[in-house]
Parts: C-alpha cells; sequence; structure tokens
C-alpha cells in the first residue's frame, strides 16, 4: 500500500524527460513552465536556483538535488546577477566543449528535467508540496536520493544496453524518494505530512486508491481505520481536506480517466473499475468531473498525448 507511488503514478504522463548541461564561464538559463515538476541535480561545480515567485536565490553545490514543484518559470545560473537565456524542456544547446573551457577552470555539470503532469488537477498530496524543495548533499538522512543520482550518472556516461529503460526508471525513483523523503522530514501537523503518518488514516486511504470498486462507505472505512464514524470523518477532513467519499470520488475519477487515455477497456469495464454498476451513472459522474463525456475524453486524448 503505497500512497506516495500511487499519488505520483496517477499524474504523471509519459517518461520523464532529461538532459545533462557542462557550463563554463557565466551562464544563465530560464526555464519555463513545463506542466509538471521539475529537477536539477549538480553532478559537479556549483550553481543559484533563482526560484519561481521572486523567492530568494538558493545556492546548489556538488550533489545537491532540488525539486520545482510548481508549474511556474524559474532560473538557474553561475550568479544571481548572470543575465538568463530562455531554454526550451529538454534542449541540449549549452553543453561546453572540452576545448572552450578555459585552463585551470572546472566546469559546472547540471542534470535537469522534468515529469509531465496530466492535463487533470494533480494529486492532493502532489498539489501540496512546496514550490521547491533543496535536498542538500551534506544531509546525512539523503543517502537513498544520492545514490539514485550516482547510478543516474553512471548510466548516462557509460551507455550500456538498456540505458533507455534504466534512466526513465531511475528518474522516477528519483522523484518518489524525493517526495517521500520532504514528508518524512516535514515538520507539519495538519494536511498530508499528518495524514501519511496517521496509521488508520493512511490505511483507509490506501484501501480507497488500491481498491476504488469497492462499495465503500464511511462507517466501513472507519472500521478498518480503528476509528468511530464521527472522529474518522472529522479527522480525514481535518488533514486531507474533503470528505471521505469526495476523495474517494475524485480517487475513482482519476483512475477511470487513466485507463480511458491508456487502455482500451470499454467505458462500462472501466465504470465497473472505478466501482460504477451503471454505465449511465459513471458516464454522469465523469461529466460532472471532466466536462466531457468518457468516450470524448478517450477520442481527445487519443489524438493529442500529452506524454509524447
Amino acid at each position: 500500500m503505497d500512497l506516495i507511488g500511487d499519488a505520483v503514478a496517477a499524474t504523471r504522463a509519459g517518461e520523464p524527460r532529461s538532459a545533462r548541461a557542462r557550463f563554463a564561464g557565466p551562464w544563465g538559463l530560464r526555464f519555463r513552465a513545463t506542466g509538471g515538476i521539475g529537477f536539477h541535480v549538480v553532478m559537479q561545480g556549483s550553481a543559484w536556483l533563482l526560484p519561481p515567485d521572486g523567492a530568494p536565490p538558493l545556492l546548489l553545490l556538488a550533489g545537491d538535488v532540488v525539486l520545482v514543484t510548481r508549474d511556474r518559470p524559474h532560473g538557474l545560473a553561475d550568479d544571481p546577477r548572470t543575465p538568463l537565456a530562455d531554454v526550451a524542456p529538454g534542449q541540449q544547446a549549452y553543453w561546453t566543449r572540452d576545448a572552450d573551457i578555459p585552463p585551470g577552470i572546472t566546469p559546472t555539470v547540471v542534470l535537469g528535467g522534468s515529469y509531465w503532469l496530466r492535463d487533470v488537477r494533480p494529486h492532493p498530496l502532489i498539489a501540496s508540496l512546496p514550490p521547491v524543495i533543496h535536498f542538500p548533499a551534506r544531509a546525512g538522512e539523503m543517502t537513498a536520493v544520492r545514490s539514485i543520482v550516482d547510478l543516474l550518472a553512471a548510466e548516462m556516461d557509460a551507455g550500456r544496453v538498456g540505458a533507455t529503460a534504466a534512466i526513465p526508471a531511475l528518474l522516477d525513483l528519483l522523484l518518489i524518494y524525493g517526495v517521500r523523503a520532504w514528508y518524512e522530514q516535514a515538520d507539519l501537523a495538519t494536511g498530508w505530512a499528518a495524514a501519511l503518518r496517521d496509521p488508520g488514516l493512511s490505511r483507509a486511504v490506501s484501501l480507497m486508491q488500491q481498491h476504488p470498486e469497492r462499495p465503500w462507505t464511511v462507517q466501513g472505512l472507519a472500521e478498518q481505520a480503528g476509528m468511530s464514524r464521527a472522529v474518522f470523518a472529522r479527522r480525514f477532513a481535518s488533514l486531507i481536506g474533503q470528505t471521505p467519499l469526495a476523495y474517494l470520488t475524485w480517487w475513482r475519477m482519476t483512475r477511470a480517466a487513466a485507463l480511458l487515455r491508456e487502455t482500451a477497456h470499454p467505458v462500462a469495464a472501466v465504470a465497473a473499475r472505478a466501482g460504477y454498476e451503471s454505465e449511465f451513472a459513471f458516464s454522469r459522474a465523469f461529466r460532472r468531473e471532466f466536462g466531457t463525456a468518457p468516450g470524448a475524453y478517450r477520442r481527445h486524448h487519443a489524438r493529442a498525448d500529452p506524454g509524447a
């Protein structure tokens, strides 16, 4: 029962995109909004992150990892005062050749990329993350994240058979470990950070996410959580921001949308997997959520795959 893994899988589309760049001398990049979560890993040297919303610049040292969790432009530069040049997601035109590096200058090497999110609102667990999450290399508890970074560097350098599958898988791990590490360290008494630490609530949410087809009731979920109905409903709404059944409906529609995009299952089969005995009732609920019928939603995404 993996709440964070489910949340990431439910809202990401396509493979994560990444590129590595090497810089020498003054340099500065402005990254456009990617539609998802951006990341930067300083493999060598140092860099300044210019966060979204005009927050103070953040110095990144070798081994540091940073996630930019909002769909907003941000910058990366050798110095906060360096002018920024626009760069498209995945662009690799800023690689400095060895012959262009002055003697005695150590270049800065940065691995960056983005995780494309669905064109629906992200899972609230992802949406509630802070705009920037910084994982310093010197933080001892970040051993797992650093190990993933080391494996990424090795795969990109070696060019071995299977790298095209290994690199996206490692990037997925980087996102999941990063999100999990933030929630584990967050000193918050409310919201998803508190909900994940509550054994009863996390069990109830996990059951809803793993088995959305079951006829869940607030009473049944409260029993699974080991709480009275009143206490469960109040604590769920207080920490997660929705009633249990409102969250269940949101999750059912999220999973149904994924099945419509990614499989050829008939709408009736999708409805059953989402916990609806009637295709008509499912279609009505789906239209309320997405503003279109299930069939039209499927046809639209067949024409324009957001992860392509």
